[in-house]
């Protein structure tokens, strides 16, 4: 039986954070050598990342309408990453003031961020395999 297009969303999910989340507590100097050499691009920098985001979050919100329950955190995100992706288009100085914060020595930043984000997914993938 092929899943539901919610449940598809939620494997999308469950993968894209596992994913960026292994790869934030393995390699954070390289995801800020990439925010860094991003910010040095300027505006089109911040597009490049508006972009990252409202590829991941469109998909969610189009296609993941669940407003109850843990799958409520799959579509909280996904509008967390489309509304992000638009004040980055609309409002570009603010990307760069948050591309700014990024430094060598904040790496161990990403390392809490890609826990947090194995831990989301583990939620999700919990309620998936239980479902």
């Amino acid at each position: 039986m092929s899943p539901s297009s919610e449940q598809a969303v939620q494997i999308y999910f469950v993968v894209h954070m596992a994913t960026v989340g292994i790869s934030h507590i393995l390699r954070p100097t390289v995801w800020v050598g990439f925010f860094v050499r991003v910010r040095e691009w300027g505006e089109p920098g911040v597009f490049a990342v508006g972009f990252l985001s409202v590829m991941f979050g469109s998909i969610i919100v189009a296609f993941h309408n669940v407003w109850e329950g843990i799958p409520l955190l799959v579509t909280l995100l996904g509008w967390a990453h489309v509304v992000k992706a638009a004040i980055y288009f609309a409002f570009p100085s603010v990307g760069l003031k948050a591309l700014a914060k990024v430094r060598p020595e904040t790496s161990g930043r990403y390392r809490v961020v890609g826990w947090l984000l194995l831990a989301v997914a583990g939620v999700v993938a919990y309620h998936l395999l239980s479902a």
